[in-house]
């Protein structure tokens, strides 16, 4: 039987801190958090508002955001304590009408966050989201250390701590353009 895991929030840097409103704190339990952009209007939001939209894991006991995510190890009573957390948050910041519902909705995004948890522990974790054709649409893809994607003798030729590989099924690869000569002249 495998270990039970479930993701973390990680910050390799400080970038999260100036990205985002409310920055997760490193080490949070974290949920995709897409609940939270149901009803949202992508075109209306402020800067750091549609970086969450586009990139955000959500920790669960600051309801701050984080670029990365980890897959980690969780015991019994760790994912217990997770839902409770997240139920609470529910309740309290975002109306849930009692606690069953809340509990229920919350061990529903626990399990989806569990699903993404399918790679060994320590890998990172991207989420890409998008509205396509009026849907909210997530793209997920993982960071895997080098020696362990592709073995040892992988890294002899050079160090690459990391590479990326596409989750089964995705067909596109999420871009953002950004026209740096416009943006130049925007700033004369």
């Amino acid at each position: 039987m495998t270990a039970a895991k479930l993701l973390r929030t990680i910050r390799l840097d400080p970038s999260d801190t100036f990205v985002f409103a409310r920055a997760a704190e490193p080490g949070e339990w974290a949920v995709p958090g897409s609940f939270l952009f149901v009803d949202a209007d992508v075109e209306t939001m402020g800067p750091k508002e549609r970086t969450a939209f586009r990139s955000g894991f959500l920790g669960v006991s600051s309801f701050g955001w984080s670029t990365l995510a980890i897959v980690t190890p969780v015991t019994e009573a760790e994912r217990e304590e997770l839902l409770t957390t997240l139920a609470t948050r529910l309740m309290r910041d975002l109306g849930a009408p009692d606690i069953a519902s809340a509990r229920h909705a919350a061990a529903e995004e626990i399990a989806f966050a569990a699903s993404l948890c399918d790679h060994p522990a320590q890998t990172l974790v991207a989420v890409h989201r998008s509205v396509e054709d009026g849907e909210l649409r997530e793209r997920f893809r993982t960071l895997v250390p080098r020696a362990e994607a592709l073995g040892p003798e992988a890294v002899k030729g050079g160090f690459r701590a990391f590479d990326f590989f596409e989750v089964d099924g995705e067909d596109e690869t999420p871009t953002e353009q950004v026209d740096l000569l416009a943006l130049m002249k925007d700033k004369a």
